[in-house]
């Protein structure tokens, strides 16, 4: 069962996470492997922050249970509620741009075919395509489900020490959380 984790970063952005460990976004297509591989390089160098949150909610997809629980801050189930559906539809709302965007630049990396060597720039971009696909089709599946709130005393400390701008506790934080949750580079996330 996969845990959903949202909470404000240390610039008070809001971010989702999961329980599951961070891995390479899944494509496989017939092309040659070389240059595929090339773009998943490209891919890996978004931020932390970005990539954790694409691929939680690109692994909403593969859920089964009607209901996803989210651990937040928020004491008040009404208020996380809201700002979580908030938060998901405005992520909703940037895929939808970023692939209108994506799908206008696209003929356009295939005048780079006309250069020696392969295309990484249409690859990269393709991968862009398929995450932002995955994300926007795993918001959908999320925006479906029912959510169970669960506070989590860290990620109220946490998020209290955010409002309050105490950075110098932001390192012992995160470290609990981390052994805590089971989670990896959480500082790279967070920003802390």
């Amino acid at each position: 069962m996969i845990t959903y984790f949202f909470v404000k970063d240390a610039r008070k952005d809001p971010r989702l996470f999961c329980s599951e460990p961070p891995g390479p976004m899944p494509a496989r297509f017939s092309k040659t492997k070389e240059v595929w591989e090339a773009a998943k390089k490209k891919l890996m160098l978004l931020p932390a922050r970005t990539l954790r949150q694409e691929e939680a909610l690109a692994k909403a997809v593969r859920l089964k249970d009607p209901a996803v629980t989210v651990l937040c801050g928020e004491a008040e189930e009404k208020h996380a509620d809201l700002r979580f559906h908030f938060f998901l539809h405005k992520r909703r709302t940037q895929r939808i741009l970023l692939l209108v965007g994506e799908a206008i630049l696209a003929p356009f990396t295939g005048l780079i075919a006309f250069l020696p060597g392969p295309n990484i720039v249409f690859y990269a971009l393709a991968l862009i395509m398929i995450t932002h696909w995955q994300s926007l089709r795993g918001i959908r599946a999320l925006l479906a489900k029912k959510h169970e709130y669960r506070v989590d005393p860290l990620l109220s400390e946490w998020e209290l020490a955010v409002a309050e701008g105490r950075e110098e506790d932001y390192p012992g934080i995160i470290a609990r959380l981390e052994r805590a949750h089971g989670l990896k580079d959480m500082r790279k996330v967070l920003g802390g």
